[in-house]
């Protein structure tokens, strides 16, 4: 019997929130798996939309009720730097870019503890300083670009 692996699809999930009329981006501080700053992300569950899991994930990365979700044209996927215990059957992911408000006074940011040690919000460029891989500032260069035009 032979097992084959596969992509997880997922989705990634840039959280703003406007203060004094300029976005701010929800960044969290990941410990599982790999060490880095990340947007909220995750992966889609069975029989559950892509919009779903924004929902859901944000909610389970932040703590926070999302609205304003928006679908971007973007799409990609990455490789695991090695096998994880809990993605048995995968060899990586690909994933969808989502957009997704949040209100300044909807509530404290409450991270899962076993995914993530901290969370900033931050502007444009110093998220952008934070990233590491190259689909996260893309990601960000897109939405960013997105609520600008918006704001015009």
């Amino acid at each position: 019997m032979s097992f084959k692996r596969s992509l997880r699809k997922g989705v990634f999930i840039v959280v703003y929130q406007f203060v004094k009329g300029k976005p701010l981006y929800l960044v969290l501080r990941r410990k599982l798996h790999w060490v880095g700053w990340e947007f909220p992300k995750g992966g889609v569950e069975s029989l559950e939309t892509k919009k779903h899991a924004v929902k859901r994930e944000g909610m389970e990365e932040s703590g926070l009720k999302l609205f304003n979700i928006k679908k971007h044209d973007y799409k990609g996927f990455y490789i695991y730097p090695r096998k994880f215990r809990d993605r048995i059957g995968y060899f990586g992911q690909s994933f969808v870019l989502y957009s997704a408000e949040v209100s300044p006074k909807r509530g404290e940011i409450k991270i899962d503890p076993r995914e993530h040690t901290s969370f900033k919000w931050m502007t444009y460029e110093e998220a952008l300083k934070k990233f590491e891989h190259y689909e996260k500032k893309k990601s960000l260069k897109i939405v960013d670009k997105f609520l600008n035009s918006k704001l015009k």
